[in-house]
C-alpha cells in the first residue's frame, strides 16, 4: 500500500450511464448493481482518462493509500474481456487534434487549385469515408402512398450530404456554411419514425453514440465546426436514456468553449418513438 493518485466515484451521483467504462483503457470500472465501481485498486493507473465523461460530474482523481498499478494484471484482465492492452495508449494523452482532408465542392476545385468533377469529396482511403454533397434543387416532403393488400409509405430522404458519422466528418465541409446543424445521437433515427420529415430536413448532421465513442473527441470537434462555420442553429436531438446526455453535454461544452452565442435546440425522443 502506498500513497498515490486513483480514482473516486461519488456514487449518489452516479446514474449507472455508463459512459465511464470503455474511457477506462485499464477496464478498471464496471457497472454494477447498477452504478459505476472500480473493481479494484490496482487496475486503476490514477491517470483520469475517464474524467470528462462523466455528465453527472461523479469522477474525481484523489491521493489514499492504494495498492500500487499493477500491468500484468490489466493485461490478464482485458485478456478475459476479449481486450487488449496498449502500454503506448496508457502513457501517452489522447490526440485530439484531427487532420482534415481537402475539400472539393460540386464542380469545384481542392485545394491545390485541381478542378474536381462529381460530388465526390477525398477521393483516398475508406470509401465509406469519402465526402459527398447530394445537390438536390428541392427535397420535397411530400409523402407517396401506395395502396395495395398492405399500405407502403414512401418519404423521400432529407439527407444532403456524406459521410454523417461525427468522427469521419471534415469540419470544413462546405454544407456547413451557414447552415441549421443537426447532432443526433444514433438511436434517435432508428426510434422516432419520422425523423427525415421532422428533424432532418433542411439541416447538416452529424451522428455519433456518447456511450460507445469519445465524448471529448466529440467536444473537440464540434467546437471546431462551430468556430470554422457561421452556423445558424444547433439541433441536438437524443435518447432519454441516461448516456444519452453526454451528446448534449459535448454541444453544451462546444458551444461553451467556441464562445458561440448559436442557438441550441434540445429534443427529447422515448424509446417508444416519441419527443418528450
Amino acid at each position: 500500500m502506498a500513497l498515490r493518485k486513483i480514482i473516486e466515484i461519488d456514487e449518489a451521483k452516479c446514474n449507472g450511464c455508463g459512459l465511464c467504462v470503455p474511457n477506462c483503457a485499464e477496464g478498471a470500472i464496471q457497472i454494477i448493481d447498477g452504478k459505476a465501481k472500480l473493481i479494484d485498486d490496482i487496475y486503476c493507473d490514477g491517470l483520469g482518462a475517464c474524467l470528462g465523461h462523466c455528465p453527472e460530474g461523479a469522477l474525481n482523481v484523489i491521493e489514499r493509500d492504494a495498492a500500487e498499478f499493477d500491468e500484468e494484471a490489466v493485461i490478464e484482465l482485458l485478456a478475459s474481456q476479449g481486450r487488449t492492452f496498449t502500454p503506448q495508449a496508457h502513457q501517452e494523452p489522447v490526440k485530439t487534434a484531427v487532420q482534415e482532408p481537402s475539400v472539393q465542392g460540386h464542380h469545384g476545385h481542392n485545394s491545390h487549385g485541381h478542378k474536381s468533377h462529381g460530388h465526390h469529396g477525398h477521393g483516398g482511403g475508406c470509401p465509406g469515408s469519402r465526402m459527398l454533397q447530394f445537390d438536390k434543387p428541392s427535397i420535397s416532403a411530400k409523402s407517396e402512398a401506395v395502396s395495395n393488400d398492405d399500405i407502403e409509405i414512401k418519404i423521400k430522404p432529407q439527407l444532403r450530404q456524406w459521410p454523417v458519422q461525427l468522427k469521419l466528418i471534415p469540419v470544413n465541409a462546405p454544407y456547413f456554411k451557414n447552415a441549421d446543424l443537426l447532432v443526433t445521437a444514433d438511436c434517435v433515427p432508428f426510434a422516432y419514425p419520422n425523423y427525415h420529415l421532422d428533424l432532418l430536413k433542411g439541416k447538416a448532421v452529424v451522428v455519433g453514440c456518447p456511450k460507445l465513442d469519445d465524448v471529448q473527441l466529440y467536444t473537440d470537434k464540434l467546437t471546431q465546426i462551430i468556430e470554422q462555420n457561421d452556423l445558424k442553429s444547433i439541433t441536438v436531438a437524443f435518447m432519454e436514456v441516461p448516456c444519452c446526455q453526454g451528446i448534449v453535454m459535448a454541444v453544451d461544452k462546444a458551444v461553451e468553449r467556441a464562445n458561440s452565442k448559436v442557438k441550441v435546440n434540445k429534443i427529447k425522443i422515448s424509446l417508444q418513438g416519441e419527443k418528450i
